[in-house]
Order: C-alpha cells, then structure tokens, then sequence
C-alpha cells in the first residue's frame, strides 16, 4: 500500500534521515519546515514528484490552518503523521522566563499538532488506519536539567496529548506513540552552549550523546505496519542514561 507521509520539522536532521530511511517508490511525503528547505533538495530529486515541500511557520496559527487547508484540498489523506518540530532550548534561568517565546513554541510545538490531528484523525479513523509519531525528549524522565522549564512544559503537554490520543483511537487501527531522545547531536543545539553538550556525553554511560541514526530507526519502527499493536507508548533512546 502507498503511504502517504504528513510530516512537519522535515527539514530538520532528523526528518531528513526519516525520510530517507521510510520513503518508497509510490509513496506521497508532504513535508513542513521553515526557513531552510534546501535540505530536503536532493530527496526531491531522488524521487521526482514525490516529496511536496511546504515553508510555513508554525508560530502563526493562520499560516498552520492555511497549510492544513493545502493538504486537504491537494493531496490524499495522510496515513502517516509525524511532528518534530520545535524552537530551540535556551537554557535560562526561571526568573528570565520568556512567555512571548514560550507562546510561540506553543504554537510550533502543541497547536500546530492540535490542528493537524483534528483535521486528519477523524478521517484516519473512518480508513480504520492511521500512525502518529511525536518528539519527545528524554528531559521528561527523571530530573530534567537545571534553566530548561519552557521546553520541558512543552514537551509533557505534547506527552499528554500522545496519550489521550491513544486512548482515543487505538479502537479505529490507528498508533499514537513517541520516541524520547537523549541530547542528540544536530543543528538544533545551535544555541545551546557547547560545555553543556560536552558534560551530557560525559554523563552518559556509552559515553557520547545521540545521533540521527540512533533514532530514526526507532521512530521507522513504530509507524510501521509491524508496530500496529503497540500504541501509547513513549520510547527512550537514552543510550543508558535514563534507566
């Protein structure tokens, strides 16, 4: 069967490496980033016609529902979702807090899902297949660090909205599930100090942090149709760091 990918942050490493590493001949990819699209240019060459790339900023709603409305008036129904994107963590202290900042990457993060999922799920249910796939992050396990309490609010609610997700349609054949990373080393830390970077691949017993190829087989697992009896579940890719 032709899937059809509905991928948002596919700019992203990690979207990239998805997919590449999904992508069939046949297959559909509607891919979201902002910005920058120039990584995906070599996979719109590799499979002409296939890949439909979108540059939209998650931050504004109107832009989110204007892109949702493109999807539905264009393209098949999705069969696959998967949500990556996010702004970058600044570490700062509480006191600093951002709630302008904070807001936005509600948006990019929480809402843009909220609005794609509305749109596509109740549809997915009526085909009786569906595969969501979120980003978590591996801050959720235990203690997170210390100065990162926006993106770890942003991150549970995204947690809770995979679950009562999962609860909701797992009668319909379709997965919700997430994949929670430790610090994976990408362009996405561009603002992140690189002392930090350094002290999480020390900490961590296999002594360096994650990459895209530690994930992204993980994250090809579980929107598989050999995943199909597994749903609600957050996956750690933690290389032993969080037990």
């Amino acid at each position: 069967m032709s899937k059809v990918y509905l991928i948002t942050g596919a700019s992203s490493d990690v979207g990239i490496a998805f997919i590449r590493r999904v992508i069939q001949q046949g297959d559909t990819v509607i891919a979201q980033g902002a910005g920058d699209l120039s990584g995906l240019a070599e996979l719109c060459q590799s499979y002409p016609g296939a890949i439909h790339t979108y540059d939209v900023d998650l931050s504004d709603p109107a832009a989110t529902d204007l892109f949702i409305q493109d999807v539905q008036n264009n393209y098949p129904l999705p069969t696959h979702i998967v949500h990556l994107p996010a702004l970058r963590v600044i570490n700062t202290k509480f006191k600093n807090f951002d709630e302008q900042r904070f807001s936005l990457d509600l948006n990019v993060q929480i809402f843009s899902a909220v609005k794609i999922c509305k749109a596509f799920l109740p549809k997915m249910a009526k085909a009786r297949y569906g595969r969501v796939l979120f980003m978590l992050t591996s801050y959720l396990l235990g203690v997170p660090p210390k100065n990162t309490a926006a993106y770890v609010m942003a991150k549970s609610t995204l947690q809770g909205l995979a679950k009562s997700l999962a609860t909701d349609y797992a009668s319909f054949g379709i997965t919700v599930n997430c994949v929670m990373p430790s610090m994976m080393e990408t362009k996405f830390l561009a603002d992140t100090s690189d002392l930090i970077v350094q002290a999480s691949a020390e900490a961590n017993p296999m002594g360096r942090n994650a990459r895209v190829e530690d994930v992204v087989p993980a994250m090809a697992f579980l929107v598989s149709d050999e995943a199909a009896f597994i749903t609600g579940v957050t996956l750690p890719i933690t290389g032993g760091s969080a037990l």
